[in-house]
């Protein structure tokens, strides 16, 4: 007779093959459920039973937190650890509706998308992404912080080009990141752009220092999945 801790923490076993794949129905069925109540004029026998769906889904999903943060060897660490907090925030929402007018706070509905988050849990590629983004953290954090630098250099530049020839759109530096940011990750959406000499020369160099922006995540993120593919094999 497999024990509770067998049946959540070993997906190698049949009966936790199962139970994997149960909740992993019940997120994807959960999120298609949260896009349904987005339409307008839903019947509202269709909304009832939404709700019904959705206490039931809350059930199954609190039940698992419970058990498995019974089952836990360090209950404080898994109550802390990423899939913890992912776990606790996806039936979140459901409790805080209870006596609170949700009007006032439609923003904490949002948090039921954390359900999303729980399928990493029974995925090994998605896990091995997360040890991938682990091992690379520091290379990505540097990066973002050299992206930023490069972002408010490039308003900068923009701005001292642009800003006597289109004020209204290149009105200070600050309205000049929403050009830089589009350019920098090379989307263009062509809504802001230079009209001048000196702003198109400078926005042909900041393309190709956008290229490099797109690219050199990456191939960090590559390099970091092959070696945690290597971590697996070992």
């Amino acid at each position: 007779m497999p024990t509770l801790k067998e049946i959540v923490e070993r997906s190698n076993t049949p009966i936790g093959r199962v139970f994997d794949l149960t909740i992993q129905l019940l997120i994807v069925l959960s999120l298609i459920a949260f896009s349904i109540e987005t339409l307008p004029n839903l019947p509202q026998r269709w909304v009832r039973c939404l709700q019904i769906f959705e206490i039931l889904t809350v059930a199954v999903f609190t039940a698992e937190y419970v058990v498995r943060l019974f089952v836990a060897d360090h209950k404080l660490t898994f109550a802390t650890s990423f899939f913890g907090v992912v776990d606790l925030l996806a039936i979140l929402p459901f409790y805080l509706s209870f006596g609170i007018d949700l009007r006032s706070i439609r923003a904490f509905r949002l948090l039921r998308l954390f359900r999303m988050f729980k399928l990493a849990r029974y995925n090994q590629a998605i896990q091995r992404f997360h040890r991938a983004f682990l091992i690379a953290r520091e290379e990505l954090l540097l990066f973002l912080f050299v992206t930023i630098i490069l972002l408010y250099l490039a308003a900068i530049g923009i701005y001292h080009f642009e800003h006597d020839a289109q004020p209204d759109v290149f009105a200070s530096v600050f309205h000049s990141l929403w050009w830089a940011v589009v350019t920098l990750t090379t989307v263009g959406y062509g809504d802001v752009y230079p009209i001048t000499i000196g702003g198109r020369i400078f926005t042909f160099f900041i393309l190709l220092i956008g290229l490099g922006v797109v690219s050199v995540p990456a191939g960090l993120v590559a390099s970091a999945l092959s070696t945690a593919r290597e971590m697996e094999t070992e």
